[in-house]
């Protein structure tokens, strides 16, 4: 078997090349210790949890999986495992940790039982509590630990003495402690509870998930097996009705209010020492939202800044709002056509700059993750640098282009970087801006080397990055094309970043000229080109995946009398509506996990874009794939088809794929469908991973020849 021909093995069962890449680092305040996740090679799965001792450089394990489980299997409860599938998280062992304010003692859960780890010694204990565990977190003051078991909150003393509940189910229906669907899945709200900054008392987030509609999941090739019954908040139906509360180590509990009638969304909480803790709410529309400071004595809320967009939907950040540590809010804000950071009632960059997240903030500076914006010189798309940002101006950390980011306490700072050029990613510790140390990665390196050209198509400057089949000449003629784009919000794939291209590459190398074009609705350089999709999924992207092929005509062997695409999720949606709805230009599509009907996905994401289904029934129609009418917009020329879809998939669920294949057998169109049992929208499996990318290929060659 050629190296080549191995490339799905490889990619599948190091899933991705993530297996033994360090990632999750946490600094310690002092600078003496850096603590993260790695599994021991590139093919484990299982994670350790492991320090690096900054003074003597040496790498020491603070929890094994395989000495804390005596070697035994893992155990996921239900719901681990939606906890997990919601974070897109594939591996084992130690997936998520927590540490105290000092960095000196950290919590994780394994198998549903809770540990704790003493980070300057190396060792960790399992606590005695009621299980199955979730999301365990330290208090600032390492005396106390806080889970959640059976969707209560409770709390034990960080030696394993004195656990009891602060906040207990009312019912089946009810959690404490934990992140509703729509929180973890669309607003990057993974948790639900918060500790106050003196270690004394909790803000807990209460979920009751009785007004959710109830949807179940079965496995087909499993009748013996009852489905898996899930509260599904799809577009236009209730939400989880969520509510925060204060709760007080000594048993008190004092209710947070404010108006969640009108801002039911709890997207953001934030409590530090630079201020009383920080809610961030919205309307349902997302065309308002409050940041609000929470009065602990009393519960009640008091509005710090209201924002409000007539028109678009208003983002969610990463990192903020927050305090600093002098009490002056920080928060990103589009303004004057840029993503900006702003500071008290400064606005400290401008449209050079197209500020993505905050990663750490400190009194004098704030750490950013930003791309050129649309008044920047920048004649490679894809690179997101790390910046310190201060009263003086605009400081650029991270040098190489590529795709960098950091985490920062105090002097010390780990930058991670990946770059277009070498596999993998390098995490670098810094003090003072100066290396002090590298944290070794385990990942394998690829048996394939991907070579992507960044550059810019048509008229919009849509980022690009084309692949070529290695060794190709010029003059060994044209080759068939195939799109592989996302093209939908929040997912950038044209990124300064080796790995990012491999799949793309191994495709290119079966010989194809690959394109991966990021049109309007990604992230790229402006609020307006991430803005243009309102109402418009189905033109605005598919019309900038066809201006970015034909673009490119003229400075790459593009046969455009063969041109497939391909997607997963929102790129398996654009794949098929690219087949149906322009068959003059795309001549074969694969679907992966297509969303087929808007009115099937979520509340969260889909409203933000398509308004409410029973206000907007036309829009809805117009943008998806099956509808009252039948087949959307779809031309009367057939094109060949495959839809793939996971029967365990909870996000994207397969009536998506069913519903489509039923309208394209009623309109007579051939097409292929390949279900995937017990696979959800990820497809860890390494069998079903591999085989996947060779069935696409053959798929590929079947339907354009040659």
């Amino acid at each position: 078997m050629t190296g080549q021909l191995s490339f799905p093995r490889q990619y599948a069962r190091t899933q991705r090349y993530t297996l033994g890449a360090p990632r999750a680092f946490t600094v310690a305040p002092d600078g003496s210790r850096v603590v993260f996740l790695r599994s021991r090679s590139g093919t484990d799965r299982s994670h350790v949890l492991w320090v690096l001792d900054l003074d003597d450089g040496r790498e020491y394990p603070a929890g094994d999986p395989t000495a804390l489980l005596g070697g035994a299997e893992e155990e996921l409860s239900p719901e681990e495992r939606a906890r997990r599938e919601r974070a897109r998280e594939g591996s084992a062992g130690i997936v998520g940790y927590a540490v105290d304010g000092a960095a000196e003692l950290a919590a994780f859960a394994l198998s549903g039982r809770l540990f704790v780890a003493e980070l300057q010694g190396g060792s960790a204990v399992e606590l005695p509590v009621p299980g199955p565990v979730a999301d365990p977190r330290p208090s600032p003051d390492g005396r106390h630990v806080a889970y959640v078991a059976d969707g209560a909150l409770r709390v034990v003393e960080a030696d394993g003495g004195q656990d009891r509940p602060l906040a207990e189910p009312e019912s089946a229906d009810v959690t404490w402690g934990l992140a509703e669907f729509i929180a973890a899945e669309e607003m990057d709200r993974s948790r639900g509870f918060w500790w106050s900054p003196d270690g004394t008392a909790l803000l807990a987030a209460r979920v009751d998930e009785s007004p959710v509609r109830r949807w179940w999941i079965a496995d087909p090739a499993r009748p013996a097996e009852a489905p898996a019954e899930i509260a599904y908040p799809a577009a236009g139906t209730p939400n989880a009705e969520v509510s925060l509360a204060l709760l007080g180590l000594d048993g008190s509990r004092r209710d947070v209010t404010w108006d969640r009638a009108r801002f039911p969304y709890l997207a953001r909480v934030h409590w530090s020492a630079g201020g009383p803790p920080l809610l961030l709410v919205q309307a349902r529309d997302q065309r308002t939202q409050t940041v609000l400071e929470v009065n602990t004595a009393t519960g009640a809320t008091r509005a710090l800044l209201t924002e409000e967009d007539p028109v678009n939907w208003l983002d969610l950040f990463p990192g903020v709002p927050a305090w600093t540590p002098d009490g002056r809010l920080v928060r990103i804000a589009d303004t004057d056509g840029a993503r900006a950071l702003v500071v008290g009632e400064r606005v400290l960059t401008g449209p050079e700059l197209f500020v993505h997240a905050v990663l750490d903030i400190a009194e004098e500076s704030v750490l950013v993750s930003a791309s050129a914006g649309a008044a920047a010189d920048d004649p490679e798309p894809g690179a997101a640098h790390v910046w310190r940002i201060g009263e003086g101006g605009a400081e650029r950390l991270s040098e190489r282009h590529g795709r960098h980011s950091a985490v920062r306490s105090g002097a010390v700072t780990v930058l991670v970087s990946a770059v277009p050029d070498r596999p993998g990613s390098e995490a670098v510790v810094l003090r003072d801006g100066k290396p002090v140390a590298t944290v070794a990665s385990f990942a394998e390196t690829p048996v394939l080397s991907a070579r992507p050209r960044f550059t810019r198509s048509g008229d919009r400057g849509i980022p690009c990055a084309v692949l070529l089949p290695t060794g190709y000449q010029e003059g060994d003629g044209p080759l068939p094309v195939l799109m592989d784009p996302y093209g939908g919000p929040h997912g950038p794939r044209v990124v300064a970043a080796h790995n990012a291209h491999l799949t793309s590459q191994w495709f290119a190398d079966q010989g194809f000229a690959v394109i991966v074009a990021d049109g309007r609705g990604t992230p790229h350089t402006s609020p307006a080109w991430e803005k243009a999709i309102r109402d418009d999924f189905a033109g605005v992207t598919l019309d900038d995946q066809v201006a970015a092929l034909h673009g490119l005509a003229d400075r790459f062997p593009l046969d455009l009398g063969r041109v497939a695409v391909r997607g997963w999720s929102y790129g398996g949606y654009l794949a098929a509506l690219a087949v149906l709805r322009r068959p003059d230009v795309f001549h074969a599509g694969i679907a992966g996990a297509p969303v087929t009907d808007w009115r099937l996905y979520d509340t969260h994401y889909t409203e933000r874009y398509l308004g409410l289904p029973e206000e907007r029934p036309e829009v809805y129609e117009r943008n998806s794939l099956v509808g009252e009418r039948g087949l959307s917009g779809a031309a009367p020329e057939h094109r060949p088809l495959m839809v793939i879809h996971g029967l365990a998939d909870d996000n994207v669920v397969v009536a998506h794929a069913l519903r489509l294949s039923s309208a394209l057998l009623a309109d007579g169109r051939p097409h292929e469908v390949l279900p995937l049992s017990g696979v959800t929208h990820m497809t860890p499996q390494e069998r079903v991973a591999e085989n996947l990318l060779l069935l696409q290929v053959d798929f590929l060659r079947r339907s354009l020849g040659g």
